[in-house]
């Protein structure tokens, strides 16, 4: 990558630096320089169904080749392909079968200890088909919805395609979510059925899954599931309930290995992702098989710009949608190897990224900027676990994902990581979008730091005013999609009028898909910006979770709390920290009581939705500052979060002393 000087005068507003892609990149990338990129723009809008139709055909193995392209006539619940039909784990696995990449490594595994595990394309498939048959040996059935509730290992990722398999909607709840949020969220789908383990590994330590999911089947409501399926990770005992619970190894040891796959439609609803929502109730976000997984294959062709020699490394946990597209379809789509990692970046020391990077030859990484911003401080202050310690020469392209990242942080990373020579893809896309959207390509896009720049082919996104009127560049505004594309969000499972009112508003005109992200393009080069989200949904390390859900979690604890409402701040490690303002139903507590009943009510958080929820502060008052009529002034409450001084108007509060009483943390 080469530098254009500017005059290092830099504000978070205006990014001078330019990063030109090399000659060496634009000779040799799937999209060659600007020309590629806007050809294949154009290509679009002249005949924007031949765009994606090409596409479907080139990419995806069709059992029923589709004829119809994209159907608008019950906008905004659109439709690709619908009148083909196909199968994820075929495309996936099967596919591959007969050619070199049979024998390919597919996943590189390597546990929390640092012991590794190889599997091939052919032992992956067998291990799938197993599985498959296992789970339809108990009973369940293509249409069906699997919860999975794993570790970060092989066996997740078999899961995942063995519900695709046999045409079984799974839906995944990540590990570190509590009792409470699995039990909603198996109630929600109406799960017939629960893949866990016994434990988990991180960070030297056993987390419990099975406890867990016997703690969510105990709060009632989940009469459904018939079988909870267990992947015995360590070697320490748990309950198992007869005639409900089953080893994962007792059951694949009677298990065929040949499964014939369940071909279905193509808007067959492949997964279903809970995502936090500013109402407090988790949305249930379902995406459809072919367009889903057209997207995962082309953007990692396009995003990453994959070779058959690349080892990609895709950071993310299989509970989120990063972990779906960019671990357990994306990468076996393309044919590539890919590392998948249990463990922690800071264990057994904070060069772990580093050493997995030199240890398995690593040519593209892919991480979110809180990890990166927790592995700056982190060699600050230990030089021993500095990247400059590892050999990291194999990398070629890094990325960034789940938040937006600061540009002192994407300049360390540049230098450090990437050591000068990789493009750095900062992707902007979200669960609903199913994958990238707003991206860097690395042989054709001039990188500024701190920007996603341009969106992919065939994505028409702008930025317009609340009435839906395009904006000029250089005014923020709300962050659209003009035309509907095939991996986007489906539905919320079992509520289309919350699905219509979240994305599709009206005051949009009905058929604009609303991301729920400010952003601001620049005026030069038109490139996009995402200045953060507008409504109540806080992203905390690139997870995104609903103020109204923490806010129930808190006056859940009825013994303690009378009120609370709940804020983010930006934050140097996490992007964005959850700030809690609490009435109690006793005596507003000061001191050493106020610091061991915030202690408290964070423990109790973190039980109650899982510790990524946990307030990064809590604040004690004897009322939140309301109006007249007795709504929360939300907004004195960011700018006391912020430290900001409070210039607007509050002649409306009912309570105007209050604001001192929150001004300060603990």
């Amino acid at each position: 990558m080469s530098e254009t000087p500017h005059n290092n005068i830099e504000s978070t507003l205006v990014e001078n630096r330019l990063f030109e892609p090399s000659s060496n990149m634009v000779a040799s990338a799937a999209i060659s320089g600007m020309g590629g990129y806007n050809a294949l723009c154009q290509e679009a809008a002249d005949d924007f169904e031949g765009f994606w139709a090409k596409r479907a055909k080139q990419h995806l193995h069709w059992s029923k080749p589709f004829t119809k392209v994209l159907d608008e006539s019950n906008a905004p619940f659109y439709t690709w392909f619908d009148d083909g039909e196909l199968n994820a784990s075929v495309n996936c696995l099967d596919r591959h079968m007969g050619t070199p990449t049979e024998h390919k490594t597919a996943i590189i595994f390597e546990a929390d200890d640092g012991q590794v595990t190889k599997v091939s394309y052919r032992d992956l498939l067998t291990r799938v088909a197993k599985f498959a048959n296992v789970l339809k040996a108990q009973g369940v059935q293509s249409g069906e919805r699997v919860m999975i509730y794993m570790p970060m290992t092989i066996e997740g990722v078999v899961a995942m395609q063995a519900c695709a398999r046999i045409g079984a909607t799974h839906s995944v709840v990540f590990g570190g979510f509590s009792a409470k949020a699995l039990q909603e969220r198996a109630i929600d789908i109406g799960a017939v059925a629960i893949v866990t383990a016994n434990y988990q590994m991180r960070g030297g330590k056993e987390l419990p899954l099975k406890a867990i999911v016997d703690e969510a089947m105990a709060l009632g409501g989940c009469d459904a599931i018939h079988t909870v399926i267990v992947y015995q990770r360590t070697q320490t005992a748990v309950n198992m309930v007869a005639g409900r619970d089953y080893f994962m190894h007792d059951l694949e040891a009677v298990a065929s290995e040949q499964c014939e796959p369940e071909m279905v439609n193509a808007e067959h609803p492949l997964f279903v992702l809970y995502t936090s929502g500013s109402t407090g109730k988790p949305k249930g976000v379902q995406h459809a098989t072919a367009g889903y997984l057209l997207w995962a294959k082309m953007t990692m062709e396009w995003t990453f710009d994959l070779k058959d020699s690349d080892v990609f490394w895709c950071t993310a946990d299989i509970g989120w949608i990063t972990g779906h597209t960019y671990v357990a379809y994306g990468p076996l789509a393309a044919g590539a190897t890919q590392i998948v990692f249990e463990g922690v970046p800071t264990f057994p020391n904070a060069g772990r990224f580093w050493q997995v990077i030199e240890r398995h030859k690593a040519t593209i990484f892919y991480t979110a900027p809180t990890a990166i911003r927790s592995l700056i401080k982190a060699s600050t202050s230990d030089e021993s676990v500095h990247p400059k310690n590892s050999d990291l020469t194999s990398l070629r392209i890094i990325g960034s994902v789940g938040e937006p990242i600061n540009p002192e942080a994407w300049m360390w990373y540049h230098r450090h990581v990437g050591g000068e020579r990789c493009p750095i893809v900062d992707t902007f896309w979200q669960t609903e979008t199913g994958g990238h959207m707003i991206t860097p390509l690395p042989g054709a896009t001039t990188l500024v730091p701190g920007s996603c720049t341009l969106p992919l082919p065939g994505i028409m996104a702008s930025i317009v005013d609340e009435a839906g009127h395009d904006l000029p560049h250089g005014a923020g505004g709300l962050l659209v999609v003009k035309r509907p594309w095939p991996s986007m969000i489906r539905n919320i499972w079992g509520d289309s009028a919350r699905f219509k009112k979240s994305y599709f508003p009206d005051e949009l005109g009905g058929t604009t898909y609303l991301a729920g992200d400010g952003a601001v393009r620049s005026e030069e080069r038109g490139y996009f910006r995402i200045t953060g989200r507008i409504d109540d949904v806080l992203n905390v390390s690139g997870h995104r979770m609903g103020t109204m859900e923490i806010e129930s979690a808190l006056v859940a604890h009825t013994d303690l709390v009378a009120e609370a409402a709940v804020v983010g701040r930006p934050d140097d490690l996490t992007g964005e920290a959850i700030v809690a303002f609490v009435v109690l139903k006793g005596a507003r507590p000061e001191g050493e009581e106020a610091q061991r009943i915030a202690k408290i009510l964070r423990d109790w958080v973190g039980k109650e939705i899982g510790p990524i929820a946990k307030p990064k502060e809590v604040r004690f008052g004897d009322n939140l500052p309301k109006t007249r009529s007795g709504k929360i002034m939300r907004r004195l409450l960011r700018n006391l979060a912020n430290g900001e001084a409070i210039t607007q108007d509050i002649s409306t509060l009912e309570n105007p002393a209050i604001l001192d009483q929150l001004l300060k943390p603990l």
